[in-house]
């Protein structure tokens, strides 16, 4: 299967490209970064480029995008032509070429203000069917490229799914008090309860949603770490969530102290993969279990993959505030 990876210079298309280089499938790797993941250096926005790039194509994993921390960098107008035009591009490129596997990488960012529950409110159980308020022009571009998506399928029939990945960069992270809080390998760890996936598991879900696209013809998938925790955990997540954790997974305490770590005393959200587990048979295996282990015996808790995609950063240098401002 000839197969269009968009973005492959980024985290999730590198990573992509570097496993479907080891398949049978023939890839096309389209980033307008150089790299040696990219065959075709070229931008989504530009139509020539991208009916080119389709020719004989069967599958397109469309990760290209403009970030969050690029809000520092790039006009509201530059997010509109990249995550909305640039997948419009892509989306009827694919549907007049009879390409029957499209799959969007879309992220959970798009909940925005829906993740922060009120005070004395108990923690937000994030699914699909959580309406969506985008609080940045990240979100409300990608959110409007899911609408497109879906606009898309009924129009043509193309299949197509989308996929609301959660954090699954290495960079650290924007908000200037959690930096302060926690070291960044701890902090990372802390968000596998709730708000991260490992590259990894985000690879395997966007495979078998291609493998399934055509069947299943659309679909909504949030793609993050399975949560250890349960819809009757969430008023004391938000008041004393080192208990609720230790009463899940009660060795983390012990792990945790032997490195000088910290859990975090309130949690506001958790983000549920159980749709995706369910209707693409996605099995992710880098949960805060599972890393609790490999604490345990003193091995990386991250995948060979995630380790040998490492830290990409979005900008050349950085800034006065921190990594990346994103307001």
């Amino acid at each position: 299967m000839r197969i269009l990876v968009t973005g492959s210079a980024g985290h999730l298309g590198e990573a992509l490209m570097r496993v479907l280089r080891g398949s049978d499938n023939e890839t096309l790797g389209l980033d307008i970064k150089s790299s040696a993941f990219t065959d075709r250096v070229g931008s989504i926005t530009e139509r020539p480029v991208v009916r080119a790039c389709m020719q004989g194509v069967e599958a397109v994993l469309h990760t290209a995008t403009l970030h969050k921390p690029h809000i520092a960098t790039h006009t509201r107008q530059e997010f509109v032509d990249t995550n909305i035009s640039g997948t419009l591009n892509l989306l009827e490129e694919a549907a007049a070429a009879g390409v029957r596997r499209f799959v969007f990488t879309s992220t959970t960012s798009v909940f925005g203000r829906a993740l922060i529950p009120a005070e004395g409110e108990p923690a937000r159980w994030i699914t699909e069917d959580v309406a969506p308020q985008p609080r940045n022009i990240y979100g409300v571009t990608k959110l409007a490229a899911e609408q497109l998506c879906e606009l898309i399928h009924r129009r043509s029939g193309l299949p197509c799914l989308i996929l609301r990945t959660s954090r699954f960069f290495p960079e650290e992270d924007d908000d200037r008090a959690a930096r302060e809080a926690y070291r960044d390998d701890n902090l990372k760890v802390n968000e596998f309860l709730n708000r991260r996936a490992d590259i990894a598991d985000v690879v395997s879900a966007h495979l078998l949603a291609m493998e399934k696209a055509p069947a299943i013809a659309f679909g909504l998938y949030i793609i993050s770490a399975t949560s250890p925790f349960a819809p009757s955990d969430l008023q004391e997540l938000r008041t004393d969530a080192p208990s609720v954790v230790k009463r899940h997974v009660p060795d983390y305490e012990r792990l945790y102290a032997q490195r000088g770590w910290a859990m975090a005393q309130s949690i506001g959200r958790v983000y549920v993969n159980e749709r995706a587990r369910a209707g693409l048979h996605w099995h992710p295996t880098y949960d805060f279990g599972y890393i609790i282990e490999q604490l345990g015996k003193s091995e990386d808790y991250r995948s060979p993959l995630a380790r040998a995609v490492g830290s990409k950063g979005y900008h050349a240098g950085r800034f006065s505030e921190g990594p990346y401002p994103t307001d």
